[in-house]
């Protein structure tokens, strides 16, 4: 698979009484990993703003595995698991310090407009995203295992 690899470290205001991650920073650190994986693509989520276009959640799992405390520092793997013209998955991983898996989870999100929600389809509204996202879902099923880096843009 295709992923990237997106360092977050803990802040203080990250946790609750019981000295742990509360669970709803998770959706957070997915939102700036996936942001993180876009960027090492290529892409820029911007782009489809500017055009009056985004990209919304439309499914958000979580499955804790293991708590996770401040001033830890997490690492968050990410990649596409599933991908179509309408819809797409992104998957993580959040490992702690140890390299232990802490919490895994998946985003599904489509593109809509920003006025009206008009759903879109990405090859007919963004063909450059399709072409890579169509790469990425080539080398996943060929299991090919690199990780991204960032480019400079």
């Amino acid at each position: 698979m295709l992923y990237a690899l997106t360092e977050i470290e803990v802040r203080y205001q990250e946790t609750d009484q019981m000295g742990v991650v509360y669970h709803g920073n998770y959706a957070t650190w997915f939102e700036v990993a996936r942001t993180d994986y876009v960027r090492k693509l290529g892409l820029d989520y911007m782009e489809m703003e500017h055009q009056g276009v985004v990209s919304p959640v439309t499914e958000l799992n979580v499955q804790y595995k293991k708590s996770v405390g401040y001033p830890d520092v997490v690492t968050v793997k990410t990649w596409v698991s599933k991908f179509s013209r309408l819809r797409y998955r992104y998957e993580y991983e959040v490992y702690n310090s140890e390299r232990e898996v802490v919490t895994k989870g998946y985003t599904d999100n489509v593109i809509i407009t920003k006025d009206g929600g008009k759903p879109l389809r990405l090859d007919k509204s963004f063909p450059e995203w399709y072409d890579v996202y169509s790469e990425v879902d080539k080398r996943n099923k060929a299991g090919e295992d690199l990780e991204l880096k960032r480019t400079n843009q």
